[in-house]
């Protein structure tokens, strides 16, 4: 089955800007890039990432400006295909495993805030739209063409990095090319007066 990264090459994680410069988010983003690819390698899969520009990365890379809806619709109107996200530093070859183990037509990680991180589709009809609560969305798809249906719930496919709050889960739990690259910017855990987790730069 292809599987396929998506990534913005162009101006990436602009919810980041209050706390990494244009150039400090892309060369985040590759890192968590780094992340994803390393994981889907090390569950022995090939992945190649799509991205909107040139990014650097070990894994192939096909530069296709078109949106994320265009983009993975077309790819799956080709074959059964494996989406999942770049921004998702936490990612294991074990959660790789379970996104690929159920016998189903289509396979959906949900995200922490409605989204959908990762899909594997072997339905010739699924498409999908990432808009708004997608996650809600894909699962109404699958069921208006017929697909069984399956869901992984998982922390670490659900942990995606978009808000600067988000920095603290991959401080925390991370241990890959993400988290080193926020301990070697300066970020550290930093905890308010009623002992919530955030994060704080030196």
């Amino acid at each position: 089955m292809r599987s396929v990264v998506p990534v913005s090459g162009r101006d990436p994680k602009t919810r980041l800007s209050p706390v990494l410069s244009p150039a400090e988010r892309r060369d985040f983003t590759e890192a968590m890039l780094a992340d994803v690819v390393a994981a889907l390698e090390s569950a022995g899969y090939s992945p190649e990432v799509v991205s909107t520009g040139p990014v650097d990365c070990d894994a192939p890379v096909t530069v296709d400006d078109r949106g994320l809806d265009a983009l993975v619709n077309d790819l799956l109107s080709a074959g059964p295909l494996a989406v999942v996200m770049a921004d998702l530093p936490l990612l294991t070859a074990e959660a790789v495993d379970r996104l690929f183990t159920p016998d189903a037509d289509v396979v959906l990680a949900p995200g922490l805030g409605g989204g959908t991180n990762a899909v594997v589709c072997r339905h010739p009809d699924f498409r999908v739209d990432y808009h708004g609560a997608s996650i809600r969305d894909h699962r109404r798809i699958a069921r208006t063409v017929g697909a069984s249906l399956a869901e992984v719930d998982s922390r670490v496919l659900a942990t995606d990095v978009d808000e600067p709050a988000d920095l603290a889960e991959v401080l925390l739990h991370g241990d890959g090319a993400a988290a080193d690259w926020l301990a070697d910017a300066g970020f550290e855990l930093s905890f308010d007066d009623d002992g919530r987790v955030g994060v704080a730069r030196e």
